[in-house]
């Protein structure tokens, strides 16, 4: 192992996923795989790659630098959590004979059976540009306005804004980051028309963030809907080619959350949410007059949860939607319903009356699904990991995550024909976890140790590293990017735990929403609880000196761990932490917490910052001053919070970064990191 160059490696890689294969499209005949990749594991510009049977081919690389970006894509980056540059995202005809993209605010287009790219002229810089289904016509967004072209420069239509802020074609923020909903727009099937929404958030708070360090630039400004606050108005409307508009009606005052929103061979179909997003309604829309009929309604006292590729069809027509009974989320494709203790995570697609998904089956595997009515339910996966995949035809790309790294395979009619090359740099220090299930509540989780330990001969100072929140499971059987941070700390002297609590996904609708109106109370009786029991099966374990690490929502757990429990957690860092909860945006808090008007005492016992004046505990607060997800004032407020109490801690500003993307300084933190909990555990 290296240890020494590891902080540089893991900086420079981008937490080691440049060079690795991604956002793969296949053809309707299986013949054709498009992705991205990156030309090695410390190159961070993307480029657009091609597989066929004879190998692997270069479609285009970036023709401008990522400077010159438009205000717009970089916050689609943001979003997106994309970490590297260059051509990051592209879209396709329905052949995938024509892939868009964009560099530097200029479009391109390529043809997958040869040629080269060709510039293609605009109104301006392009944002998420998207060919008809046909390939005769391309989409994008520039300025706020939604333009529609042909492939030789002819301008078709433009959907303008009718006042500044206005957007045509994008997703709002809350969209974008709480919802999975990327797009703000979608072709109907022949071409001749698009389904696309407005978002107005003019009513929306304004926000700015200032650059410290550079006090000659003027802060940014931007709408953030942070908890109880107004949310953009979002409205959808059918436009033909020829200007025609037409706007979809649906009962906005009760349901103001555009979920899902598709377009295939049977029509538009959306997804409405209402504001307490205890309702989801699916709805059939008539793009001719605009009005709209109710194909389900899901209801759930707690949330109802939006499953990734969802509602899909297939091409009969038969819904697949979630289905949760039993404690299990099941997929309804019909009159089939996937089997009980298969948690599905995400639809990947459908072709023909197939359908692909992802679930869960086991406490540290995520698999791969086929169903249709011919030939039942399939595990496509086998070894032991987490994967995803896409599909087309007879092909399916398997794309793996295991212990030996990332493997992308091939397979036609279900066996192996090709690989895609991973090029990720190695980290140069391998994860050897032990995956443990651990006390009354079976918490999945994985204990790391120095290589260098001889059972029973020293105790090892304890070192928890969770996320443990909605979305993000850690204690997986993967080489992930979290397992080599842990095992590089673990090198560094500390045993390191990660546990997976209630509250984190593929574990049943009820463990998810066992938190629902306390974030914290739960998570951390889960993190004791996993800790304790660790100790149980290795006694090496000093129980007297236990840190805690996190970012995001993790952060939050590590700073409420020391201020609650500083008996049982002697120092933590907080990296990014949401310390009040009323500060974070609508749609992904009020999910948790309700509304902080009518349900209050959510918000209070789930955030940090009221509990400042119990400190006693080494305390390190980390913060990107570019964040503009998780606000540098939640760690500014916590810091004058602590210190209005007179309770010592420590701040770390980082200049520039922004949530995910902290790649300049990331190696750094973690020698900062390391040296902060080695002093304050007496290691």
């Amino acid at each position: 192992m290296d240890l020494q160059d590891f902080p540089r490696r893991f900086a420079l890689s981008r937490r080691f996923s440049l060079g690795s294969p991604g956002r793969f499209t296949v053809s309707p005949d299986g013949g054709r795989v498009l992705f991205t990749r990156t030309r090695g594991g410390l190159d961070p510009v993307g480029e657009l790659w091609l597989y066929e049977a004879d190998g692997e081919r270069l479609l285009a690389s970036p023709a401008a630098p990522d400077e010159a970006l438009p205000e717009a894509e970089r916050a689609r980056r943001e979003r997106a959590r994309e970490l590297s540059e260059g051509i990051v995202a592209y879209a396709t005809d329905r052949d995938v004979r024509l892939a868009v993209y964009t560099t530097g605010g200029a479009l391109h287009a390529v043809c997958t059976d040869g040629g080269r790219p060709v510039p293609l002229p605009t109104a301006g810089p392009a944002v998420d540009p998207r060919p008809s289904p046909d390939g005769r016509h391309v989409a994008y967004v520039t300025g706020g306005a939604l333009h529609v072209m042909t492939l030789a420069g002819e301008e078709l239509l433009r959907v303008a804004p009718e006042a500044p802020e206005v957007t045509y074609g994008l997703a709002e923020h809350v969209a974008a980051e709480s919802m999975g909903r990327h797009r703000g727009y979608w072709w109907a099937p022949d071409g001749s028309a698009l389904l696309v929404a407005r978002v107005d958030p003019t009513a929306v708070p304004l926000w700015h963030l200032a650059d410290p360090a550079d006090p000659v630039k003027r802060p940014r400004s931007f709408r953030y809907p942070f908890a109880g606050s107004t949310n953009a108005e979002v409205t959808l409307h059918v436009v033909t080619l020829d200007g025609r508009r037409t706007e979809v009606t649906w009962d906005r005052t009760a349901f103001e959350y555009l979920a899902t929103a598709a377009w295939d061979t049977h029509g538009p179909v959306i997804g409405v949410q209402s504001r307490d997003q205890r309702v989801l309604r699916l709805l059939a829309v008539d793009p001719a007059t605009g009005a709209t009929e109710l194909l389900q309604e899901r209801r759930d006292p707690a949330w109802v949860e939006l499953v990734p590729g969802t509602p899909a069809r297939t091409a009969s027509g038969t819904p697949v939607v979630p289905w949760e009974r039993h404690d299990t989320r099941r997929l309804r494709i019909g009159n089939f319903l996937t089997p009980e203790g298969l948690q599905v995570a995400e639809v990947l697609g459908t072709d023909g009356e197939r359908v692909l998904f992802t679930g869960w089956d086991s406490p540290f595997e995520r698999h791969v699904w086929t169903y249709d009515p011919e030939h039942g339910l399939t595990r496509l996966s086998r070894e032991p990991g987490v994967h995803t995949a896409a599909m087309g035809g007879p092909t399916v790309v398997l794309d793996s995550l295991t212990r030996d790294g990332q493997k992308v395979t091939v397979l036609r009619d279900g066996e192996p024909v090709g690989t895609i090359a991973s090029l990720t740099a190695g980290p140069r220090v391998a994860p050897r976890p032990e995956h443990l299930v651990l006390g009354e509540r079976d918490l999945p989780g994985l204990l790391f140790l120095p290589s260098w330990h001889e059972p029973g001969t020293r105790k090892l100072p304890v070192l928890l590293c969770p996320y443990a929140g909605p979305g993000v499971r850690l204690a997986v059987r993967a080489r992930t990017w979290t397992a080599c941070v842990a095992q590089w700390f673990a090198e560094q002297g500390f045993a390191v735990l990660v546990v997976d609590g209630r509250g984190t996904p593929g574990r049943g609708p009820a463990w998810e929403k066992a938190v629902r109106g306390d974030q914290l109370g739960p998570v951390l009786e889960d993190q004791i609880d996993g800790l304790r029991a660790a100790a149980a099966h290795c006694p090496d374990l000093d129980l007297e000196r236990v840190g805690i690490r996190g970012w995001s929502f993790g952060g939050t757990v590590a700073a409420a761990a020391v201020l609650r429990h500083p008996d049982v957690f002697h120092a933590a860092v907080a990296g990014a932490a949401p310390s009040d909860q009323r500060l974070y945006d609508t749609h992904w808090k009020e999910r948790f917490l309700g509304h902080p008007d009518e349900e209050p005492e959510n918000y209070t016992r789930s955030s940090t910052i009221h509990a400042a004046p119990l400190l006693r505990r080494p305390l390190l607060l980390v913060h990107g001053m570019a964040d503009d997800n998780v606000a540098v004032a939640h760690t500014l407020r916590m810091s004058a919070a602590l210190l209005a109490a007179g309770r010592p801690h420590t701040v770390l500003p980082l200049t520039g970064v922004t949530h995910t993307n902290g790649a300049g300084t990331a190696g750094h933190l973690l020698l900062f990191e390391s040296a902060f909990l080695k002093k304050a555990l007496n290691r």
